[in-house]
């Protein structure tokens, strides 16, 4: 019998990942072969360990906090998305004959879908607000601007950073029309149609970093991260008005694109998230 083929998620930490429970549910929609798992990677030695898990018969993996930045050096082709966002949380461990490994960033297109799709919410002509420019933002910022809002505000606490990716995401904003620009984190602005949070303050147990004046009434307001980690900005969000959201529809969605991308074949996401959704609520209710 053929062993199934192997993939992972690859981060420092990564014992809270649901991703495991997602592609299992997914291979088993779609009648796949698939063994995903979870791989705590040293904050040093992060591509040596991505590199062992390759040679030891792996076919891929996600990637997240802290090493997308790493993750999209590791690889000797890498799709548009990621090219724009210099950052991947997906690699598919081609081999050398059939040009290297593939990295892509999924992560952007999952928040939009996320967005516009689970929570009904159009992007378009909105004003929008987000929050850091690591990684994560990095990876989101893209796919935000391709649907077309009407602003895009990236705060972060080092500006340079910010203004750094705002800057490699300058053409593709004015190719659709959207208003791009970087600032620090004591004065964003205020009242944004939407409000995402892609730092790792919310992981770390800090607190929002901006002011509730970036949040009007009915303001969706989204955190990347979800369980546990999320229930302090959610709780904020709704204190000032606003729409709370957590990370996991984008979860959902993101790891459906790189399942994808592995598998060649779409799963149904719907089911997935409702099936999260009640597992998540039933540890940590909202």
């Amino acid at each position: 019998m053929t062993p199934p083929d192997r993939y992972a998620v690859a981060g420092n930490p990564v014992e809270h990942s649901r991703s495991p429970l997602i592609h299992a549910q997914f291979a088993q929609q779609t009648d796949q072969a698939v063994d995903y798992g979870r791989l705590l990677c040293p904050l040093n030695d992060f591509k040596a360990h991505i590199r062992a898990f390759a040679a030891s018969g792996a076919k891929g993996c996600n990637v997240t906090v802290p090493f997308k930045f790493e993750a999209f050096e590791l690889a000797k082709r890498r799709t548009p998305r990621a090219e724009l966002a210099q950052a991947a949380n997906t690699l598919r461990f081609d081999a050398d004959a059939d040009g290297g490994w593939l990295a892509d960033n999924t992560d952007g297109i999952g928040l939009v879908r996320d967005i516009t799709l689970n929570a009904g919410v159009p992007l378009a002509g909105q004003r929008v607000l987000l929050l850091g420019a690591g990684g994560a933002s990095a990876g989101v910022l893209g796919p935000i601007i391709g649907a077309r809002p009407a602003e895009v505000v990236m705060a972060n606490r080092t500006v340079e950073n910010a203004q750094t990716v705002v800057d490699r995401h300058a053409a593709w904003a004015a190719q659709h029309g959207v208003k791009l620009s970087a600032c620090g984190l004591q004065n964003p602005g205020e009242g944004f149609d939407v409000f995402i949070n892609g730092t790792a303050a919310s992981l770390a147990g800090s607190g929002v970093p901006v002011g509730a004046q970036v949040l009007k009434a009915g303001t969706l307001a989204l955190d990347m991260m979800y369980g546990p980690a999320a229930q302090a900005f959610l709780d904020w969000a709704r204190a000032h008005g606003a729409t709370p959201r957590d990370g996991l529809g984008m979860l959902v969605e993101q790891a459906a694109e790189s399942f994808t991308l592995w598998r060649g074949v779409r799963p149904d996401t719907k089911p997935v998230l409702a099936h999260m959704r009640a597992f998540v609520d039933a540890a940590q209710p909202y």
